[in-house]
């Protein structure tokens, strides 16, 4: 080596020392203040549903992250809040958590009506949600909200895809019930799904109820010829549309559901019916234990002692991803630093999910455009499609 490179050698290294003092170093990975990373959630817990099982799953799993001693030494303090399906509770939790629990990102969260309520406060604060769980509309039309489920409205089209394409259906009908500001989020995927099939929905019926007798609507769908009905109808709602269409001797209509009739009751409680039921399914299906897919999802929530249901799965992987976003901070992990990473990140493939999540600066967001098929065969869910059904771009 000559004496000149010796002398930038030399001068290299001392640069390098100096800077490495001077706190001037390209960081090694993520760093915090006190060794924690706050992170929140608002989810309905109590009210007319509970989705606490979306983010105690996210719990469990950043429980278990911590006890591995989290990264870099830095482990999460996670907050679970309850809106109790109140929008003035919604807003107030989400402005405790953000001013005063100071918590970097919303993670894991499932709420009724949270997205709608608290979307304008989020984009303002600068602080993004990544839903364990979307409901309403918003969740997916939001700057600051990016779910890493499906949810009903793609959900919706991507059912009524798999049954154009599968099952040879020619009228295809649509009955849906209709909760807040959700009726244009499913015509909106209805049209989604004739622009991809080029077919026109036989019947769309927006008037079905919550509660009450659905022989008009069950008898309405056989009187118009139809040979799949898409409904969105929850766990105690499918199970009266079917038995319904049994009292009724209905045959040659395949009935389309979306994830929340994909549950072990629903399967117990029509394990006599021989109507050809379908659902969709958020992710992976859940009750295939022995999917390689499930292996590390079934892993933490048994190590948790938490149910393994679909609901836990949302919650998994939402942990998941923050936890991955995490680790390619370099510096410190303030709020900042997770807003950025999340709007700059590259789509990230996982093994629950059809579609890779992504988050990205993009109005909206609807990442998840996968669906795997059950159907119902003598009280047990059946995996339909061993491939993901995953909708076309249009």
């Amino acid at each position: 080596m000559t004496s000149l490179h010796k002398l930038l050698s030399a001068a290299g290294v001392a640069a390098l020392c100096v800077a490495a003092l001077s706190g001037e170093a390209l960081a090694a990975g993520p760093s915090c203040s006190g060794g924690t990373i706050k992170v929140g959630a608002v989810s309905t817990v109590t009210g007319p549903v509970d989705f606490s099982e979306v983010p105690k799953a996210t719990q469990a799993a950043f429980e278990q992250f911590n006890a591995a001693g989290g990264v870099n030494g830095c482990k999460v303090d996670y907050t679970i809040s309850d809106d109790k399906a109140d929008p003035q509770v919604a807003a107030q939790a989400a402005r405790d958590l953000i001013d005063n629990k100071e918590v970097v990102a919303m993670v894991g969260g499932a709420s009724l009506l949270e997205c709608q309520v608290n979307g304008a406060t989020y984009k303002r604060k600068n602080v993004l949600a990544v839903q364990g769980l979307g409901v309403d509309a918003a969740c997916f039309n939001s700057p600051s909200i990016a779910p890493v489920n499906v949810g009903p409205f793609t959900l919706t089209t991507a059912v009524s895809y798999y049954a154009t394409r599968s099952l040879d259906i020619k009228k295809l009908c649509a009955f849906f019930i209709i909760i807040g500001g959700t009726q244009e989020a499913y015509k909106a995927a209805i049209e989604n799904w004739e622009k991809i099939t080029s077919q026109k929905v036989h019947v769309l019926d927006l008037t079905l109820p919550l509660q009450g007798d659905l022989t008009p609507y069950v008898v309405k769908a056989r009187d118009a010829g139809c040979d799949a009905v898409i409904n969105n109808a929850v766990e105690p709602g499918v199970v009266q549309w079917i038995k319904t269409a049994d009292a009724q001797k209905i045959t040659g209509i395949n009935w389309l559901f979306l994830s929340p009739g994909y549950t072990e009751q629903v399967a117990k409680a029509l394990a006599d019916t021989r109507q050809p039921v379908y659902v969709g399914t958020e992710w992976e299906p859940y009750t295939d234990v022995n999917s390689e897919a499930n292996k590390t999802w079934v892993a933490s929530m048994s190590a948790a002692k938490r149910p393994l249901t679909a609901f836990s799965q949302g919650g998994y992987l939402a942990a998941q991803v923050f936890i991955d976003i995490v680790k390619g901070i370099d510096g410190p992990v303030t709020r900042d630093a997770v807003t950025l990473a999340l709007l700059k990140m590259k789509p990230a493939k996982y093994p629950l999910a059809g579609s890779p999540y992504v988050f990205g600066e993009t109005p909206t967001h609807s990442p998840m455009q996968s669906t795997k098929i059950m159907k119902l065969e003598n009280g047990a869910w059946k995996v339909q499609t061993p491939s993901w059904v995953v909708l076309p771009a249009t």
